[in-house]
């Protein structure tokens, strides 16, 4: 019975809506501008949030890095200070990597300049130099489309060996193999052991290893002074670690090789990823709530045009309803054919409203090779917010349809 009452109540609506196409459409028009509204920023949001949090991503949640200046502070407001502290050395990484426990890999690494990279009479210039230590890949995640990153040894011994990045190595070899070929870079020859995986582009690059080369550390001290051009060392914690604990063990031996008096501030600042996460959150939440203000705004000027029709609907159709509730039907029943209709309305806004989205964001990626997608999540969130919006469209008129009195109903 009950299935009964909701397959006549659709079929209904549908013929409804049928029969006044006009009105129809300006109400579908309506919800649909609601959801693609919120559903549209929503998914910019998520978007710009995936892009943004996968470009950190390369850094590690699960990586400590010592630097002279703090994450969480504008680094302008206690410069004074900050600029008086000493660039983590190499002294201190060797300290750290010999005091250490449990960590899973330590790195060194110093950011040499813009250079040009030669082979033959080809070269390409403005490529960054990077200077690092052997486990430098495994804190930032490096993927090899050929060849290796440096062994110890290698990195130790300062060897002439050079990792290159994606455009580097098409721009000098083109489809050709380039491990094992020669370049020159700041005038000594170096031997191609491997080249980085192509990045490709994304909103916030922080290290675009596709136009850059790294070269092992002791290679890079035998030609500059890493001191005056700043480093940087990273620690990422082994399994069973906690993050606390390896700051505690790394501020320990930092202050205590450091010489720090107990009473002293350290020198030196500990970040970690959780920090920017933490910063991120903060702007995602303020996009969410600005998104759900605008498409809100939208949404309930949709729901009053539908309740608006819902009841011309009820007005036009009540001597209908005063013979169907003369023949035994029950409040109920009128109810639910008046609310149905009203879902069905929003709903069908709903669907044209994400299919528009989706062809927005189909067209935005393509054009601008910027990817936003609409999630499952969203998909759901605007078939979910079609039926409420039609479920308070409809839901006074449809009251008022069902109370009405089968004999002033038929009499009007």
């Amino acid at each position: 019975m009950i299935l009964k009452i909701f397959s006549e109540a659709i079929l209904q609506a549908f013929q409804q809506l049928a029969g006044n196409k006009l009105r129809t459409l300006l109400s579908l028009l309506g919800i649909m501008i609601g959801i693609l509204c919120i559903i549209m920023v929503f998914s910019a949001v998520d978007s710009l949030e995936e892009n943004i949090r996968s470009s950190f991503d390369k850094l590690g949640d699960d990586v400590i890095y010592v630097s002279r200046f703090p994450w969480d502070e504008d680094p302008g407001d206690k410069w004074w200070i900050y600029s008086k502290r000493p660039n983590p050395d190499y002294d201190d990484f060797m300290a750290l990597s010999n005091k250490l426990e449990g960590y899973d890999a330590i790195s060194y690494s110093s950011f040499i300049g813009s250079k040009t990279v030669k082979y033959r009479e080809d070269d390409v210039s403005n490529i960054f130099v990077v200077g690092a230590s052997h486990q430098y890949n495994q804190i930032f995640r490096l993927k090899m489309s050929e060849g290796r990153f440096f062994s110890p040894t290698e990195s130790h011994l300062g060897s002439n060996k050079i990792v290159i990045g994606h455009e580097v190595a098409q721009a000098l070899f083109g489809d050709a193999q380039a491990v094992g070929k020669k370049v020159k870079v700041m005038g000594r020859m170096f031997t191609i052991i491997g080249v980085i995986q192509k990045e490709g582009n994304s909103l916030i690059n922080i290290i675009n290893y596709d136009e850059g080369v790294i070269v092992p550390l002791n290679a890079a001290r035998k030609m500059f002074d890493i001191k005056q051009r700043g480093a940087s060392i990273s620690v990422k914690a082994g399994a069973g670690l906690d993050l606390d604990q390896l700051q505690d063990q790394i501020t320990s031996v930092l202050r205590n090789k450091r010489k720090i008096k107990p009473k002293e501030d350290s020198n030196f600042s500990l970040n970690r990823l959780t920090i920017i996460s933490q910063a991120l959150d903060g702007f995602f939440a303020i996009l969410t709530i600005a998104g759900l203000i605008i498409g809100g705004f939208a949404t309930i000027v949709g729901m009053f045009s539908v309740a608006n029709i819902m009841f011309v609907s009820v007005k036009e159709r009540t001597r209908i309803i005063g013979i169907k509730k003369a023949l035994g039907a029950k409040p109920f029943i009128i109810l639910i054919e008046f609310l149905i209709e009203a879902i069905i309305l929003c709903l069908l806004g709903g669907l044209l409203g994400l299919g528009i989205v989706w062809a927005l964001a189909y067209a935005v990626t393509y054009a601008l090779d910027f990817n936003i997608f609409l999630s499952t999540k969203n998909i759901v969130l605007g078939i979910g917010l079609s039926i409420f919006i039609g479920v308070l469209a409809g839901i006074i008129p449809a009251f008022i349809a069902s109370r009405m009195d089968p004999v002033e109903a038929m009499r009007k």
